[in-house]
C-alpha cells in the first residue's frame, strides 16, 4: 500500500469514529431532551438555595426559557457521552503505539475524564454553595439578588471548565515528564511559580472574591504536587523512541521489526 492510499484510509477511519462519536452525543440529547427543565433546575439548585426567602431567577431574552434548558441539556449529554468518545479516539490512536504505550495512555485517558467529572462535582457541591452564599451575604440592604438563567448557565459553564481543566493536572504533568519534555527536578524547581500562576488562574476564571480564589488555586497547587509524586513511577526509560511512524512510510521496515512489541 502506498503512503497516499495509507494516508486516504487514515482520513476514512478518523471521519467513521468522528461521525460515530456525534452520533452518540446527539443520541444521548435527544433522550434527555424530555428533562430539559429537570436537567436544567439540578444545575441551578445550588444557587436557589442560596437566594434570599422569595427570591427567584429571571430570563430578560425572550427566548431564554427555552435555550438555557436546550444549552444545559447539550452539555449534559456531552458529559454523559465523553467515555465513548474518548474511546472513539482511544481506537483510532491506539494501533499506531507500543504495547507499553497502550498500557499508559488508556490509563490517562480514563483518569482523565474521571479527573474532569471530579472537578464538576467538587465545583458543583463545595464551590457554588459557598460562594453563592457568600454573595447573598454580602449584597447591600434592599437590593434584590437575583441573576438571569442565561448568565448563569455561562458562569457555570465557565466554572466546569476551569475546575475541570484544574482536576486534569497531574496527568498532564504525568504527559510531560513521560514525553522526557520536563525533569521532575524542574517540575519542583517552579513551584513556586506554579503557586502564584494558581492563585492568578483563580483570579481569572473565578468570581471577584478571595474565596473563590483559594478555593482554586489550593486544589491546583496540591493537584500539581500529586502528579510530581505519580510521575515518578513513570518517567520514559532511556533509550526509549520518542514516536512511532506511520505505516505506509519509509520506515515500514522498522515498523515491522516492532510489529511483535505492539501486540
Amino acid at each position: 500500500m502506498s503512503q497516499q492510499d495509507t494516508f486516504l484510509s487514515h482520513l476514512v477511519e478518523l471521519r467513521m469514529r468522528l461521525v460515530r462519536a456525534l452520533v452518540a452525543v446527539v443520541v444521548v440529547c435527544l433522550c434527555l431532551l424530555p428533562w430539559a427543565r429537570d436537567v436544567y433546575a439540578i444545575m441551578a439548585q445550588p444557587l436557589l438555595d442560596s437566594l434570599p426567602k422569595g427570591g427567584q431567577m429571571i430570563a430578560t431574552d425572550v427566548v431564554g426559557p427555552f435555550l438555557v434548558p436546550l444549552k444545559v441539556t447539550l452539555f449534559t449529554g456531552f458529559v454523559i457521552a465523553l467515555p465513548y468518545v474518548l474511546y472513539e479516539v482511544w481506537a483510532f490512536v491506539a494501533p499506531g503505539l507500543y504495547a507499553h504505550e497502550k498500557k499508559l495512555v488508556l490509563p490517562l485517558v480514563v483518569a482523565s475524564f474521571l479527573l474532569f467529572l471530579a472537578g464538576m462535582t467538587f465545583a458543583y457541591f463545595l464551590v457554588f454553595p459557598v460562594v453563592f452564599k457568600f454573595m447573598a451575604g454580602i449584597a447591600p440592604q434592599g437590593v434584590a439578588w437575583m441573576t438571569d438563567i442565561d448568565k448563569y448557565f455561562s458562569f457555570v459553564l465557565t466554572t466546569f471548565v476551569a475546575f475541570g481543566v484544574t482536576f486534569e493536572v497531574p496527568v498532564i504533568v504525568i504527559v510531560l515528564v513521560r514525553s522526557g519534555l520536563v525533569s521532575i527536578a524542574k517540575l519542583r524547581q517552579a513551584r513556586p511559580y506554579v503557586i502564584v500562576g494558581a492563585f492568578v488562574i483563580g483570579a481569572i476564571f473565578t468570581p471577584p472574591d478571595v474565596l473563590s480564589q483559594v478555593m482554586l488555586a489550593v486544589p491546583l497547587w496540591i493537584l500539581y504536587e500529586l502528579g510530581i509524586v505519580l510521575a515518578q513511577f513513570v518517567s520514559k526509560p532511556a533509550g526509549e523512541p520518542d514516536y512511532v511512524p506511520l505505516a505506509g512510510t519509509e520506515m515500514d521496515s522498522e515498523l515491522d521489526r516492532t510489529e511483535a512489541e505492539r501486540k
